[in-house]
């Protein structure tokens, strides 16, 4: 065999170990340290017309604000997909917004609504991440948008027997730990500051409840309520091209600071798991058999390297940690990944990894590691754990 096909042969099997120790070395995936897919996804539509005064009607002003969000991260990132669920007017069940995103892999999810009340005085902007609501006006907001739910067929099925209108519905957001709830809460957060800095609207602030559409996405993603048609300045200034603009020109200004501080933390030297496997493997004139022979033991040994870092001690039946950021790229829990920390651990699910601090027997103790850690990751949370899977803290409190 001679040196050409030898090097050819070589090259092939080293493709081939490093596929199998790295389920994400598809040459084709997108480069997940940065944001490349939003999917911007206007409420209601068609025969769901949303909340209404007069002629004024929901589903018009998102659509409006949604593609005018849309053409403005396409004018200032020419490399970003902007997906919209809808451009016209058409209806869109709710698990079909959310399936366009996961199909699509989004890197982001942003849902805009318009909102009213009986109460007319009631206005400003408000952004909401997916959880369990505090009160009773954010589950009527979120009673409001799954209503839409109603008008498609066969909902029952399709959602498992949810209904909007029911209290008791909402309780199956209380077990629920939203993967990205921390990059959620930053978009939800930078939001907010826009409408209330650059667009002078009355801040209502970030809010948690439980929408049927964040529900089924599988990436960060949040609903904004823009204002209120039951209020008569807000309605004129929502109506208004001027008004539209502004809050789309707020959203974009948001956007555009959470994508410049989530790729800035992608710049570590991320150490992933086939890191070690392939480094040290060089093409030489060595026998095929030889070469064979290094990879096998180097693949073994990067095996050996990663199992070393996972937790040796018996695993407590149930205890709380610190979740400080979810990513579809696997790393390796390592101090040179994570800001020097030590103590990080990684937990794998189908899409996504989510990455830990500590491990607490009391909430006590893990609410102190979140403030300590908050210094490096400020979006970091409690959560708890029974028998190594991921459960409300409400319920973990009960537990003890």
């Amino acid at each position: 065999m001679n040196s050409k096909v030898r090097t050819y042969f070589i090259h092939l099997f080293v493709l081939i170990v490093s596929t199998l120790i790295c389920q994400y070395s598809d040459a084709a995936d997108k480069d997940n340290s940065k944001i490349s897919v939003v999917v911007i996804d206007p409420g209601h539509g068609g025969k769901d017309s949303g909340a209404s005064i007069g002629q004024a009607q929901e589903k018009d002003i998102v659509l409006d604000i949604a593609l005018k969000l849309g053409s403005t991260i396409k004018s200032n990132y020419p490399d970003i997909e902007v997906v919209y669920t809808r451009t016209k007017d058409i209806f869109i069940p709710l698990h079909q917004r959310a399936d366009i995103a996961n199909k699509k892999d989004a890197d982001l999810f942003i849902s805009i609504h318009v909102n009213a009340v009986d109460a007319k005085s009631v206005h400003g902007t408000e952004t909401f991440v997916l959880g369990l609501h505090r009160n009773e006006d954010n589950l009527e907001v979120a009673k409001k948008e799954n209503a839409v739910i109603l008008l498609e067929d066969d909902y029952n099925t399709t959602y498992e027997g949810f209904d909007p209108n029911l209290p008791e519905s909402y309780i199956m957001f209380e077990t629920m730990q939203e993967e990205f709830q921390g990059q959620s809460v930053m978009l939800a957060s930078n939001i907010q500051n826009e409408f209330r800095n650059y667009a002078k609207r009355v801040d209502r602030s970030v809010k948690m409840a439980g929408f049927l559409v964040l529900r089924r996405t599988t990436m960060p993603s949040v609903l904004i309520e823009t204002g209120f048609l039951s209020h008569s300045t807000e309605r004129t200034y929502l109506l208004s091209e001027s008004g539209k603009s502004q809050l789309a020109s707020s959203i974009f200004r948001a956007f555009d600071s959470y994508k410049n501080e989530i790729e800035e933390r992608s710049k570590f030297n991320l150490i992933t798991e086939n890191s070690a496997a392939t480094a040290s493997i060089e093409v030489t004139n060595k026998p095929t058999s030889e070469v064979q022979t290094e990879i096998k033991e180097t693949v073994q040994a990067a095996k050996t390297t990663v199992s070393n870092t996972k937790v040796s001690t018996p695993e407590p039946e149930l205890y709380y940690s610190v979740q400080i950021m979810a990513l579809k790229k696997k790393l390796s829990p390592t101090p040179e990944n994570f800001k020097n920390e030590q103590n990080i651990f990684r937990m794998d699910d189908t899409k996504i990894s989510r990455y830990f601090s500590g491990k607490f027997e009391t909430f006590e103790k893990a609410d102190a590691e979140k403030d300590r850690i908050n210094k490096k990751y400020e979006n970091a949370f409690v959560v708890a754990f029974e028998n190594q899977k991921l459960i409300s803290v409400k319920k973990a409190l009960e537990k003890r």
